[in-house]
């Protein structure tokens, strides 16, 4: 960044109204990408904390409902920032979430906390009591709900990529963190802090907006069991068939808008001037001055006009040279300029001592293309700026022609055209063992919490479904699965499987004190599930914010997340009282 700003900064000077000067490359495209993501996060995360505060105070009608919340994310948010300043760990692109994570984790369990408190401090004014009936109504639900979120993070550590390792690391830092906030600072605060108690409804009271919906949605649930299942599975088998359309990719220059400078610019350059991005084969005789070899400059010099044959379509070879360019330059100025001598020498002496003029001349120029002893040199490959997945069957091609080509030689692939390519590669195998770890960890304590393997594997299916549904919108909408929006899948097993476990441990509770599954639904959904519908409303319109961004993957990821989340509180507002509904009827009959 310090290099292209000081590059902007010499351009400017020379700027002119009759000559446009492009600043491309993926040094541009890396800088601008970076500002213009912190730029957008900056302003849309500031937004969401807005959004929510505004809706906390509708929900709670009180200062302190607000303000607990966000103290719990900003300590929260902090500590974990801290943490990576003390370990020295930079932020990346796809660690810039965080905030957005912590946000929707801390607050959720602040809400549901505050909820229960408040409903007890109004019906009995007595500070101390509500906050204990507060933690232990929702302390083991907080405790779980944290822990599985963590658990689920903690194994993307293991990823090879190290911005998910750092989200890894980090973000269940900042899980675990914010539990402690929640169940010792918050009700901390809560015994400081002068609460006046509100008047408490009455039975002759009218019902509420909220109290129709919860009623609603438990009538609906627990008498039409079979109906919302087997609607709810529907939905999940049309979601599947569109989780096979996602395309694999990374493309970080499409995520600018059409009309960016850096996207124009490095547009115009891959148009013109047929690519910006290297892909670099480092060719190693073994041998000192093996390089004046004729014969091995002559496969060099054949291997740069076959590779700029190559063309697929949006990837080609758009140049290839080596120090043979070099060389051939050299000995055509030996020979008066004239154009037949634009060739490679036939004699090795003579090409030792057309290098060592050159060098003596004052040029570094082959200091950029071969080592010092002129044993080790770089072939350069020019390509587009594209889907980083798109430049496979270019490297394959390439890799197998040096290979089949230079038999006696060491090579090496490198450059940011494979850096890019084995980056996504990399995110796409971590991602999806990470997942699975999560899965796994997460149902082994969701058996736990319930003490139940058959109820414990079956609240699952909502924690599951409204990720399911995620990728088949992502699908139906083409949306690219990239390093990017692979991230939404953390917020969504989070808020999935937090939800969830509020609901079936309360729901355990009532269920155990009556045996009767459609009254411990319903008074779930009346207590837990007002929270839930706060969270979830607040939490959305969060992330629904990102979609003014100019970026797309910040488009893509304020969408995906403010859909998941919606879709995972349908999930245990419908699904899981159906599941539970069914799953007890036996045992309630009994009773």
């Amino acid at each position: 960044s310090a290099i292209i700003i000081a590059i902007q900064s010499v351009l400017k000077k020379h700027a002119r109204e009759d000559t446009r000067i492009y600043l491309a490359g993926s040094p541009a495209v890396t800088h601008s990408l970076k500002a213009s993501m912190m730029r957008d996060m900056r302003k849309f995360v500031i937004l969401a904390v807005l959004t929510i505060a505004v809706f906390l105070f509708v929900m709670f009608r009180r200062v302190s409902g607000v303000l607990l919340p966000l103290v719990v994310v900003a300590c929260s948010l902090l500590s974990t920032l801290g943490l990576m300043a003390f370990f020295g760990t930079p932020i990346k692109l796809p660690t810039q979430i965080l905030p957005s994570f912590l946000l929707a984790v801390c607050v959720g369990a602040s809400v549901h906390i505050l909820a229960i408190f408040f409903h007890h401090f109004q019906a009995t004014g007595n500070k101390e009591a509500s906050i204990a009936y507060a933690l232990g109504h929702s302390g083991l639900a907080c405790v779980m709900t944290h822990i599985t979120t963590a658990a689920g993070l903690l194994s993307f550590s293991t990823s090879r990529v190290a911005p998910i390792a750092d989200i890894g690391l980090f973000a269940s830092f900042g899980v675990m963190v914010a539990l402690a906030y929640t169940l010792i600072l918050l009700p901390a605060l809560l015994g400081i802090l002068p609460l006046k108690q509100h008047r408490l409804r009455t039975a002759g009271d009218e019902p509420t907006a909220m109290d129709k919906i919860m009623k609603w949605v438990a009538r609906f649930s627990t008498q039409k069991p079979v109906y919302v299942l087997v609607v709810s599975f529907l939905i999940i088998a049309v979601s599947i068939p569109m989780i096979f359309r996602i395309r694999f990719g990374h493309d970080p220059l499409r995520w600018f808008p059409k009309g960016s400078p850096v996207r124009v610019a490095t547009e115009q350059i891959d148009r013109k001037m047929r690519g910006t991005v290297n892909l670099e084969i480092v060719i190693d005789t073994g041998r000192e001055n093996g390089l004046y070899d004729p014969l091995i400059l002559k496969r060099l010099e054949r291997a740069a006009a076959h590779i700029e044959t190559l063309d697929y379509g949006e990837v080609f070879a758009g140049k290839a040279w080596s120090l043979v360019e070099i060389l051939k330059e050299i000995n055509q100025a030996l020979n008066e300029n004239q154009s037949v001598y634009y060739r490679i020498p036939q004699n090795r002496d003579v090409i030792a001592q057309e290098f060592l003029l050159f060098e003596n001349s004052g040029s570094d120029d082959l200091e950029d293309m071969v080592d010092s002893q002129f044993s080790m040199a770089r072939f350069t490959v020019k390509a587009p700026f594209t889907d980083a997945l798109k430049y496979q069957r270019l490297m394959r091609d390439v890799d197998r022609y040096f290979d089949k080509t230079f038999p006696e030689v060491t090579l090496k692939i490198t450059g940011m055209m494979p850096l890019l390519f084995k980056t996504l590669s990399n995110v796409v195998v971590s991602m999806a063992m990470s997942y699975g770890i999560a899965i796994v960890i997460i149902t082994l304590l969701m058996i736990l919490l319930i003490g139940r393997f058959r109820i414990g594997l079956l609240s699952m299916i909502p924690n599951i479904t409204p990720i399911l549904i995620m990728l088949g919108l992502m699908g139906a909408l083409s949306f690219p699965m990239d390093a990017f929006t692979m991230m939404v899948g953390s917020i969504a097993i989070g808020l999935a499987v937090d939800d969830t476990i509020h609901f079936m441990h309360n729901f355990r509770r009532y269920y155990e004190e009556k045996g009767d599954p459609v009254w411990a639904v319903q008074e779930t959904l009346h207590t837990t599930g007002r929270a839930m519908l706060v969270t979830t409303v607040v939490l959305s319109i969060g992330f629904f914010i990102f979609m003014f961004a100019d970026m797309k993957n910040i488009f893509n990821f304020g969408f995906l997340t403010g859909i998941t989340i919606i879709m995972a509180l349908l999930s245990d507002y419908f699904i899981a009282p159906a599941l539970m509904v069914l799953a007890n009827k036996a045992v309630s009959d009994k009773q």
